[in-house]
Order: structure tokens, then sequence, then C-alpha cells
């Protein structure tokens, strides 16, 4: 059977600030699962990544919130990673499975929590990037720089967040678990946030890092190395644009890798934004890919289909 990698936003699952909870979120991923669980009873099998930056969030604000407050201990980047995962990915877990009855389906799904395998001398570490937490004003952003060390950027006129290190992911360890559970049919949730970042010391330990890795690139990673026929990511629109939010805004139906560069080198895709999701994608192509596609998760059954979205073809 034909297997797509399909990368679920981690704000996918936030709507706003007054749908922020674990009740909402759920009710997000029910959305995002009838898309995909269309695409199931067409014959794929599937495997689900998602981001993890506002939950990631959540949990070091609540750490430093009791550390400061009554004394417990902070938790560190990565196992703030592998929380989410597990927590997120239970969230999956459930809603796939409730749909899997209804729709009279007999398949399980199955959370992995993944480490990925970084570069310790990643230039990254050097130059803090990627957004985790909730958005915020400028003032409450200066406010956290300067009181509590954060380094913090502007995300795509969409408002401030916190940046912390995003070192380009090497090996996903986990990647032959994957495989084979992929192949014994279950519906795997995998490479949450992009996976928990670590490295391997000179004496050969593996430990963890204070980073957060990019989940489409991670994503793109997995794709390429368990040859999946098809890489779809999910984000907050339904396809690429040009010209994005001016009112000469075009809509992409398709593109091939040639004209994708060329728009990257004109500047059309917003870093921290688009950008990352497009370079992904080429990299899934570029590795022998044959379909990226790049949609909303409503429409992630419809772009697979080719009926909306935007797809990216070699």
């Amino acid at each position: 059977m034909p297997t797509a990698i399909i990368a679920v936003g981690g704000n996918s699952l936030i709507k706003d600030k007054q749908h922020q909870s674990v009740k909402d979120q759920y009710s997000a991923v029910v959305e995002t699962v009838r898309s995909i669980v269309g695409l199931i009873e067409k014959g794929w099998e599937v495997v689900i990544t998602h981001g993890n930056g506002p939950q990631v969030g959540y949990i070091l604000m609540r750490s430093e919130c009791t550390n400061k407050q009554l004394g417990l201990h902070t938790v560190p980047l990565d196992s703030c990673g592998a929380d989410s995962q597990g927590a997120i990915g239970y969230i999956f877990q459930q809603v796939l499975k409730n749909e899997f009855e209804k729709r009279g389906i007999e398949k399980e799904a199955v959370t992995v929590v993944t480490r990925v395998l970084v570069d310790r001398k990643d230039p990254a570490f050097k130059t803090p990037s990627k957004p985790i937490g909730p958005f915020m004003d400028k003032n409450e952003a200066l406010d956290k720089k300067n009181n509590e060390g954060w380094d913090v950027h502007e995300d795509a006129g969409r408002g401030w967040r916190r940046v912390v290190p995003s070192p380009i992911p090497k090996k996903i360890i986990e990647e032959k678990a994957i495989e084979v559970l992929v192949r014994e049919g279950f519906c795997v949730i995998g490479v949450g946030g992009g996976g928990v970042p670590v490295y391997r010391r000179k004496d050969g330990i593996i430990s963890g890092l204070e980073a957060v890795i990019d989940k489409d690139f991670s994503s793109s990673l997995l794709a390429r190395d368990i040859n999946a026929d098809m890489f779809i990511i999910s984000t907050a629109v339904d396809k690429v644009c040009l010209n994005f939010g001016q009112p000469d805004e075009k809509k992409l139906d398709m593109i091939t890798v040639k004209e994708a560069e060329k728009y990257i080198k004109e500047g059309q895709f917003a870093p921290g934004s688009m950008l990352p999701k497009i370079e992904a994608a080429l990299e899934y192509l570029r590795g022998g890919g044959k379909k990226a596609v790049i949609t909303s998760p409503e429409n992630i059954q419809a772009s697979a289909e080719g009926r909306a979205g935007t797809s990216i073809v070699p």
C-alpha cells in the first residue's frame, strides 16, 4: 500500500487565544483526523507527525511558575518535547481509534516517542530562531527578554514569540520502529515536534539537548528514509501564495521544484512560516520523493487527490 507522511502544525491544534485548552486541542484534532481517515479509507498507510511549539511553551511556563512559587525543579527543554509527544500523541490515538470504530475500520494507532540525532556544533545553537510558546505583544516579549533572558523574535507579522535553537536533523533514531509499525498496518504518530533533539558524545553515549527541531524538516527526513509515496504538510492556509497578504496575492495549485527555487530566491516565502515548509518539501523531492502537498487540515484528503492545496512535484 502507498504511504503518506502527514505533518500537522502545532498551531493548527490551537486555533486562537480563546481555544488553547486540552479540550480545544482535542476538538481541533477531531477535525483534522476526519480528513486523514478519509485518506486511510482510500488505501493509504499513514504516519502523522506534528508540531509542538505552543504546547512546549505552555509546559515551560508551568515549569517556571511552579519553580518560582513552590520551589519545584524546572523541566529541561528536551523533556518538555518528550512530554508533548506523549500528550499530543495520546489525543491523536484517542481520536483516530474513535473514528476507525465509527467507520468500521479495523486499525490501531500508536505513538512512538521519537529522538532525532543532531550535530552539537550546529550553528543554530549560536543563533536561536525556532518559535515556541504563545504569541505575545512586543512589550510583553521585551519584558521577558529583559527579565528572564529569553530570546524573542517577531513571528511573520503574527506577534512576538520566544525562540530557541533549531538544529538540522541528521538521523531519526526510531526510524526502523516506525517503518515496521507502518508495514504491519498501524497508523503511527511519530517525530512529534520534530523529535527530541539528542547528540552522541565522544564516548558514544546519547544525551538530550536544549533545542527544538523543525517538525517539517524531520518529517521530510522520515519521508525520504522510509520511501514515502507522498509528503503532506498541513498548516493554517489552504494553498501556498505568491505576494501573500497583498492585493495581488496569487494562490498556487501546482509548482515544480525549479519554480519553487525561483520563488525562494525572490523572497516570496516568510522565514519561520512558509519558507521552511517549502524547503522541507524540496528536500523530500530532491531525495527521490514523488509528490509534496501543502494545505489546511480539513483539506488533507482532497489535496492528496489533487482537488485542493498546493502540489509540489519534481
